[in-house]
């Protein structure tokens, strides 16, 4: 009898995106992962501005006077960092290996993860929010090594293997 209700009544699937941050990013940071997913380059861009946009918010929130609450809120917005950032290494994990062309953004994202960890360090410590500082700190440390290394790996890959230059088919005016 079980059996046949598994096999009549309808499979309800929830769908699981790969922005799945838990509340890391709103909707329209998640539609702007989403509408440059297969543009590497473009993809690493808005991660930097999403972690930037992050990073000034803490900095924001700790140069105002101290208030209730404000170490919780500094706690979030350091979780919302690690989310984030994990995404984005995650992202250089993948691209690696598969030779996407993010030459452009490397260097962008060696400076951001300076002016992220002067960020991250802003606040003064405290045992609310210390483990998601570390974790983010961490992840920035592991974005800089990764982008270190791509450089390295791109520029070698890229130099033995450069890309086909784009070239538009020929129109009606060019076979004349």
């Amino acid at each position: 009898m079980v059996l046949l209700f598994l096999l009549c009544s309808p499979c309800v699937v929830t769908p699981v995106s790969a922005q799945s941050t838990d509340g890391a990013m709103s909707e329209a940071e998640i539609d702007q992962l989403r509408d440059v997913a297969y543009v590497p380059a473009d993809r690493i861009a808005v991660f930097i501005k999403l972690l930037d946009t992050r990073a000034a918010s803490l900095q924001s929130l700790v140069a105002k006077p101290r208030r209730p609450g404000r170490e919780e809120d500094l706690h979030e917005l350091l979780q919302q960092f690690v989310a984030i950032i994990d995404e984005l290494n995650d992202n250089l994990d993948d691209y690696g290996p598969r030779h996407r062309d993010i030459r452009k953004q490397l260097p962008k994202l060696l400076e951001a993860t300076d002016r992220w960890s002067t960020a991250l360090r802003s606040p003064a410590d405290s045992d609310v929010y210390k483990v998601s500082r570390s974790l983010a700190l961490e992840g920035v440390q592991d974005a800089r090594d990764e982008t270190k290394k791509l450089t390295e790996e791109q520029k070698a890959w890229f130099a033995a293997h450069p890309p086909a230059k784009e070239t538009t088919p020929p129109t009606l005016d060019d076979r004349r």
